[in-house]
């Protein structure tokens, strides 16, 4: 079997992409081989493409929220079949014994291996991954659509999960785009009564749409100040920085600031705001293949949909083009094979 990959790459920092061929390794026994169907594209892939992060090798084959087939399995792989759909998200593999790896907490290992980290991704017409990272997707999904769940999703849901978000909580969700507009939907058919913030209100009916019942903009006006100490749970999900303080006094006793979109510069909190009514700022992140399969299975049994627009393969720089300029609506997803 010819090992020969062929896909589109860039050669150096914020290049464009254009097709390339690699040779792939010989599949290890723990390992699976996906041929890609779908793949979307991520804020971290343009992040990759510029080095934004320092991580990057060239030439760089991005795609890190993969839906594809078995095509073939290793030796000692009992999961999966050959022909099985399967997604394949931010992890391709991890050292599979430490604490976190026998907690299922795999994304927190040290030796978490990204998938387009020192490695090639998913524009491509096929990837190698460790097993157990390729998750099964319910057939009740559409495949286009469940591209971006892999990454985008999971990255807005395991919050859910790993902070304790319960059915009865007044939530809010700051920025409604491709990570925002799926925390919309997961926490209203979570059972949440979710406000949707964004910078004005040109998006409200399209927030409402997704399942926010409230709708609060910041820009030159005061209602963010006006919702003091009503949420329990706040995702912000921009890549900019806000008015922190005013979102630590938006929360409840107890109450959760959860990051994920990660600011322009450094966050500063107000101590005495946390401290005095035991409120917390985390951090989110896309989580682990357990994470993933439940929020798949979430998505498929509550209609949760990946807002997007589809592209060839062939055309990622127009669609990359796109992105830069915020005019997709929602998510871009490239068709590979």
């Amino acid at each position: 079997m010819s090992n020969l990959v062929k896909a589109y790459a860039v050669q150096s920092p914020k290049g464009l992409l254009e097709p390339f061929t690699y040779e792939a390794a010989a599949l290890a026994p723990h390992e699976v081989r996906v041929k890609v169907k779908y793949c979307g594209i991520c804020h971290s892939d343009m992040s990759m493409i510029n080095n934004e992060w320092g991580l990057s090798q060239y030439p760089l084959v991005p795609g890190h929220e993969v839906i594809g087939t078995v095509s073939e399995v290793g030796s000692d792989v009992t999961s999966h079949q050959v022909g099985e759909v399967v997604g394949i998200g931010w992890q391709s593999g991890s050292c599979a014994h430490c604490d976190y790896c026998n907690r299922g907490k795999q994304h927190l290992c040290s030796q978490e291996r990204a998938t387009i980290v020192y490695r090639h991704g998913g524009w491509a017409e096929s990837l190698v991954v460790d097993a157990s990272f390729a998750v099964h997707v319910p057939e009740a999904l559409n495949i286009p659509e469940a591209a971006p769940l892999m990454c985008a999703g999971n990255t807005v849901f395991s919050p859910i999960l790993h902070y304790g978000v319960k059915p009865n909580m007044n939530v809010a969700v700051v920025g409604i785009g491709g990570l925002g507009h799926l925390a919309v939907q997961f926490l209203s058919k979570w059972g949440c009564d979710v406000t949707a913030i964004s910078s004005t209100h040109s998006k409200d009916d399209e927030a409402r749409a997704l399942g926010a019942s409230h709708f609060i903009a910041t820009k030159g006006t005061d209602e963010l100040k006006k919702a003091a100490n009503k949420f329990d749970f706040i995702i912000s999900t921009v890549s900019a920085d806000l008015p922190w303080a005013d979102y630590i006094g938006a929360l409840r006793p107890e109450g959760n600031l959860v990051i994920v979109g990660v600011p322009e510069n450094t966050v500063n909190i107000p101590a005495f705001g946390l401290i005095e009514r035991e409120k917390r700022v985390s951090g989110g992140r896309a989580s682990s293949p357990v994470d993933i399969a439940a929020m798949l299975d979430f998505a498929a049994r509550k209609g949760v949909k990946a807002v997007s627009e589809v592209y060839s393969l062939a055309d990622v720089n127009a669609a990359l083009a796109r992105m830069k300029e915020g005019k997709v609506r929602y998510r871009a997803v490239l068709t590979v094979s």
